[in-house]
Formats: C-alpha cells, structure tokens, sequence
C-alpha cells in the first residue's frame, strides 16, 4: 500500500513509523526540511509507547505532488493548514483513494471537504499518543490509546474496515465506528479539558491533575463542552464527563497536550478548534462558557507575542 503522511510533525511522524515498519511505501511530506533530510539520510526514530525502533525507506517531499498517486493520503497536520492541504491534494486524487482527516477539534471533515469530494474522506481520531519530537528525525510518544475511524457521514462501510485493518496491521489500536460524530464529542472532551490548561497552567497532564486548583478550571471546560454537546443532541454511552475526561487524562501523565508544545516553541495553536468552539458555538446557543473563555483570552493574548 502507498501510503502519504502530510504533515509529518509529532503525530504524523508516528503514523509514518509505524507504517513503514509494516513494509508499506510511505512518503513523509512536510515543510520541515532538517526532520524530513534527517529521516532520508538517518532513518525515521521512533521511541515510546511503540518501542524504540528506526525506520529507513521512508521517502521525502515537500508538497503532495512529490507523491502522487498514493492509496491512502492521511492530512495530520494542524487545523489551519487543511485547507491549503486539501487543495493540493485534491486534484492528485485517482477513483478510490482515501483521504484521512486526522486533526483535533471539530470541522476536520468539513474542511477537508471544502476542497475534496465527501466520498474520498473518511474521518480519523487518536487519542492517547502523547507525541513529540525530541530532535529533528525522532519522534516519540507515552501512549497509543486508540484510533477511531469511521465515514464521513456515518455508517460502517466495506472500506472503513479494510482501513481499521491496515491500521491494525501496522501496529496500532484502532477500531471503525458507525457513529462517527459521537467519536469526535468523546475526544473533543478530552482535549477541552487538557489542551489550555495545560498551555495556560504550563504543565504535562499528571501535573495539570495534581494541581487541585488548575484541575478544578480543567474540569470546568469539560462541564462547558458537555454542556454544549448535550445541547446539540449528542447522546454520550456516560452520564458522567468529569470521570471520563479523568480517566483518560489517567493514562498519560507524562504528556505535554500540542498547544503547550505549541507554546513551548512559540507557535500558535490550534486553539480556535479546540477551546475556542466551545465557547463559539455556545455563544450560538446561548450557552455561558465563561472558563473556556477566559483560558482562550490567555492563550491568544500570549500568542500575540509570537510573531
């Protein structure tokens, strides 16, 4: 199978390794160019949760077209650079490719769409990876939970089991869904709570835990989110958010959630997708979200300094 991974940062560098472990033709596209001169020449390392293992073999380029055709192109970049992404890969597609959407927070489908027809998408979620890159060409993760995929629009089809297959084969837990949407609600939850508290507080996540105070405003963007998928319809298999998101939070002490990493770096998130929806949409709704937006105030105050 060929294989594109476009956006080869902390998570797509994990699906490039893994893949490539499995013997499939994987092309690590990015605009970094010492991580993708270090994976040529050195191999792609990988360490953590998978193992500690390098991949050679891996082939490099700069933009989609560098790998056209492929089987399977999985967008893992961040939010804001899907579209530019999807454009490009838009016009390479042939009848039959599959073009993953694996980004965090919600709309990723619907951005891809923008550019790509909907029979082309099919949705991806990982959660419980804990990724980052440690130096250019190595990439390292605490955790592997799981991987959801499902349909765009629903439904358990032929194809997003052989692609649940592929997956598993290359070594990751990952199961299809028919219900996709309610997939993404249960991460979202899980990012909402970790992802600006941990960059406001800057902490990992088992320290955001052991902070009973920072902890209290994490669960209070949880209850916020909850609040709003509740409102939209969302029907949760639990009545009780605040133990979710604290038992998934649970598995992966030692992870620093993208946007501290993110502000460790000086970069701007993804925080418009994240934190931000909630309190977008519940403004829509009439809804309050008073801690997602105060952390949201913080975080774009401090990212106005970044540039």
């Amino acid at each position: 199978m060929k294989v594109a991974i476009v956006g080869t940062g902390a998570m797509g560098s994990v699906y490039a390794g893994r893949f490539g472990k499995a013997g499939h033709e994987v092309w690590a596209i990015d605009v970094w160019q010492e991580h993708l001169d270090a994976i040529a020449n050195s191999g792609l390392a990988v360490s953590g949760a998978s193992g500690s293992f390098v991949v050679e073999g891996i082939h490099i380029g700069n933009a989609p077209s560098d790998a056209a055709p492929c089987d399977v192109w999985v967008i893992a970049t961040k939010a804001p650079a899907v579209d530019e992404v999807a454009a490009q890969i838009a016009p390479l597609l042939q009848p039959g490719n599959v073009v993953m959407a694996l980004q965090n927070g919600l709309g990723a489908g619907a951005r891809v769409a923008r550019h790509i027809p909907e029979a082309h998408i099919v949705i991806g979620i990982a959660e419980g990876f804990g990724s980052s890159i440690p130096k250019a060409g190595h990439v390292h993760h605490e955790g592997m939970r799981l991987i959801r995929i499902g349909e765009m629009n629903g439904g358990m089809t032929e194809r997003v089991q052989e692609l649940e297959q592929l997956w598993l084969d290359a070594g990751f837990n990952v199961r299809a869904f028919a219900d996709i949407d309610l997939m993404i609600w249960e991460k979202f939850l899980c990012n909402v709570t970790l992802s600006a508290p941990c960059a406001v507080f800057d902490v990992t996540v088992g320290e955001l835990m052991a902070d009973q105070e920072a902890w209290k405003v994490a669960l209070g963007c949880t209850a916020e989110a909850y609040q709003l998928a509740v409102a939209t319809g969302i029907e949760f298999p639990f009545d009780d958010p605040l133990r979710y998101v604290s038992e998934f939070a649970a598995t992966i002490p030692n992870a620093s959630p993208s946007l501290r990493l993110d502000h460790l770096a000086r970069r701007r998130s993804e925080i418009d997708v994240i934190n931000g929806q909630v309190v977008a949409l519940s403004h829509q709704l009439g809804l309050p979200a008073p801690y997602n937006e105060t952390l949201c105030a913080i975080v774009r105050r401090r990212e106005s300094y970044f540039e």
